[in-house]
């Protein structure tokens, strides 16, 4: 983040960014057991999202990176939905870090400075995250956690790990029990497992995550089995019944069942978790398997209930990083790539070094901004972080290295694509080709986009082959797609003649693209690649409009800004004023509105079935706060309004359902009595949601558990 606080459209070009780059991470990483950048890098990354977020929160969106986890599951296993989303957790690099994250702790429960808020300290395991479905005692399913709500079913492979008990130990157990935990390799396996590769003739692993995860996603369950694979056990999802009220009871139950567990420490103290932490880190090569960090974790269940998540994450659990890894390498050359919204982004090619056990060749060089304020120059040794997975961030320039000749990197003026002056407005830190309709990358990355997984996931048409398609004229933009059997058919076009296409293949790409003229249409608002319009996003449009004709007739009214179709669009929980009016300018562009037109002729877009899936009598309300709570701080009404299935809002409407005022409540409370919203006091309000909110006393946060 640079010092100076960016304007709000250089903060919103900049976050569309790298919310785009931390995806393609998270998808080599979660789904392709691939990661191209270290845990660090990608930290990095992160953090400059969320503190791009935070300076302005009008720009959030719900399918950020930051509020989402992992990645699809990937084809080939059969898919499991979690009873119990498998979250992530926020990570903390600094001791100021965990200061703050125990303040806020304090802050958010209305405890006073100096109450001790004891923590139990894990180790935070690199492997693969795992879900362990239990009932009357027996192992019945178990799942990766995928993109947090649906993840892969590894069943018969969780079932040939030794440490793992088919039927639980002793007895206590509740009737369905759903642990999660962590699967990996020792070090010392991990090298007797690449010798053996290398002996067969076999690739090698790059490291002993990427060997568990290989191994355990693995379509032939004897592959797993023959792999020397552990499991250690760290938390809860869907539970019957509750059988303690403490991260530390449960951990010990676990272990009296029979499940292992990573070694743990219960602190009190904020120097006593820092002095945990320092030794750990100093010691962790003692350690026979990988960790990244520590985890902290509040032990009172009780205090986990009230503190509850926030989007991707618990309140009640941090991860505390280690430091990133860094290496050396020379700068061979600088490419500029286009994306599909037409931003100019430099890519820094390198000559290939190993950080952190993976070979890097390229790292994000983010913006001209930042080639020039680092001063970096093809020739030059640079440093690079990687810490993660994605692509590593070039942190300086060896200047002591410089060779003479050397000359500072000149951005390009024109994309490199289409020639096109690309524009960059003051203040922005993009620069981007304002040929929107008519940039070959452009239009590429769109239709990438558009057959992606989580879009129209049409397979047997992968980037190469929409590049060929593209340069021959066969598929210029998406609804091309949708005509190529006819064309085929009547002789405008011969895909048999072309390299790497048969018969089959070809039959197989059309059924593929048949198959998907059927498609829910919050998958195909997310496939029109609208900028900082995500899949949550997509979801909440498709919902609150019900069709695509509704949404381009609204939108079409909200040209206005002025207009009730702008001021409802804008009213939207989860969108701002930025995104909104992205959404408007979409589609009031007469090329969007002919290929709108275009593929609404050729597809059927399937309505949402369900808006409110929770039976909570504020469910699908939209709530308003105001004025100070005395029984509970803002924060915590706010999160237990959103578990309950409410929208909360931070202004009053006509869609307002409720207005709850605490005390010194002021133009809110008279704006609701002129619109005629029903005004709750904080004990109305309390006495409405109570009969949905659980007994927090005897069990665990509920209803979303989270996974290292």
């Amino acid at each position: 983040m640079p010092s100076k606080k960016p304007d709000i459209l250089t903060a919103s070009i900049e976050i569309t960014r790298l919310r785009h780059r931390i995806a393609e991470h998270n998808q080599r990483y979660y789904q392709d057991d691939a990661p191209s950048i270290s845990d660090a890098a990608y930290d990095a990354l992160v953090r400059e999202l969320a503190a791009l977020e935070a300076l302005y929160p009008q720009l959030a969106d719900p399918d950020s990176p930051t509020r989402t986890v992992g990645a699809k599951p990937a084809k080939g296993f059969g898919k499991v939905s979690h009873s119990v989303p498998m979250l992530s957790l926020d990570n903390a690099f600094t001791e100021q870090d965990i200061t703050d994250f125990i303040h806020r702790i304090r802050r958010f429960l209305s405890l006073p400075d100096d109450t001790p808020v004891a923590m139990v300290a894990e180790p935070k395991i690199d492997g693969l995250s795992a879900s362990l479905r239990y009932e009357r005692g027996m192992l019945v399913q178990a799942a990766t956690r995928g993109d947090g709500s649906t993840g892969e079913d590894i069943t018969a492979n969780i079932k040939t790990l030794a440490c793992i008990p088919q039927q639980l130990q002793s007895s206590g157990w509740p009737e369905t029990l759903d642990i999660r935990g962590e699967v990996f390799m020792t070090r010392t396996d991990f090298a007797a497992l690449n010798q053996q590769q290398a002996a067969a003739g076999l690739p090698v692993f790059a490291n002993p995550r990427n060997a568990a995860a290989g191994s355990l996603r693995q379509l032939d369950a004897s592959i797993t089995a023959s792999r020397p694979l552990q499991f250690y056990a760290y938390s809860l999802g869907m539970v019957s019944k509750p059988f303690c009220t403490t991260q530390i009871e449960m951990l010990q139950q676990f272990q009296t069942w029979g499940l292992p567990t990573a070694k743990y420490n219960l602190l009190d103290a904020e120097n006593a978790i820092i002095s945990y932490y320092n030794y750990i880190y100093k010691n962790r090569a003692d350690i026979p398997f990988d960790i990244d960090g520590m985890v902290y974790k509040v032990n009172r269940f009780d205090w986990q209930q009230r503190l509850g998540f926030v989007s991707r994450s618990p309140r009640w659990a941090i991860a505390h990083k280690f430091p990133a890894e860094q290496a050396v390498t020379i700068l061979r050359d600088i490419v500029i790539q286009v994306g599909r919204t037409g931003a100019l982004t430099p890519v820094a090619i390198l000559e290939p070094v190993t950080v952190g056990g993976v070979v890097v060749e390229r790292a994000t060089l983010h913006n001209e901004d930042e080639i020039s304020r680092k001063d970096i120059r093809i020739g030059d040794h640079v440093t690079l972080e990687r810490a993660g997975d994605v692509i590593p961030k070039i942190t300086g320039v060896l200047l002591e290295k410089r060779q003479s000749g050397g000359v500072p990197f000149l951005f390009p003026a024109t994309c490199p694509a289409c020639d096109t002056p690309a524009s960059r407005i003051a203040g922005d830190a993009i620069r981007r080709c304002v040929n929107t309709l008519n940039c070959s990358a452009q239009a590429i990355e769109r239709i990438k986009h558009f057959v992606s997984r989580n879009a129209f996931d049409i397979d047997s048409i992968g980037d190469k082959q929409i590049q060929r398609f593209f340069d021959d004229g066969l598929v210029r933009n998406p609804a091309d797609l949708f005509t190529l059997e006819q064309r085929q058919q009547a002789g405008e076009i011969d895909l048999l003649s072309r390299d790497g296409w048969g018969k089959l293949s070809a039959e197989k790409l059309f059924a593929n693209i048949n198959a998907r003229r059927t498609i829910p249409l919050e998958r195909f608002l997310f496939a029109l690649g609208i900028r900082q319009i995500g899949e949550t996003t997509a979801k909440l449009l498709a919902r609150r409009y019900g069709s695509l004709s509704a949404l381009c007739t609204a939108m079409a009214q909200a040209t206005d800004p002025n207009s009730d179709a702008y001021k409802e669009l804008n009213a939207i929980d989860g969108i701002g004023v930025s995104m909104a009016n992205d959404l408007v300018a979409f589609f009031n562009k007469s090329h969007n509105k002919k290929t709108l037109d275009t593929l609404a002729s050729i597809l059927t877009l399937e309505s949402p079935a369900g808006i409110i899936s929770s039976d909570s009598v504020i469910a699908g309300k939209t709530v308003v706060f105001t004025g100070t709570l005395a029984r509970m701080s803002r924060a915590e009404a706010k999160a237990t309004a959103e578990r309950l299935g409410a929208k909360v809002a931070g202004s009053i409407s006509g869609n307002t359902d409720y207005l709850i005022a605490g005390s010194d409540a002021g133009s809110k409370l008279k704006k609701a009595g002129e619109l005629g919203v029903t005004v709750l006091s904080e004990d109305d309000w309390i006495s409405l949601v109570k009969a949905d909110t659980p007994d927090s006393k005897n069990s665990p946060a509920q209803p979303a558990l989270f996974s290292e």
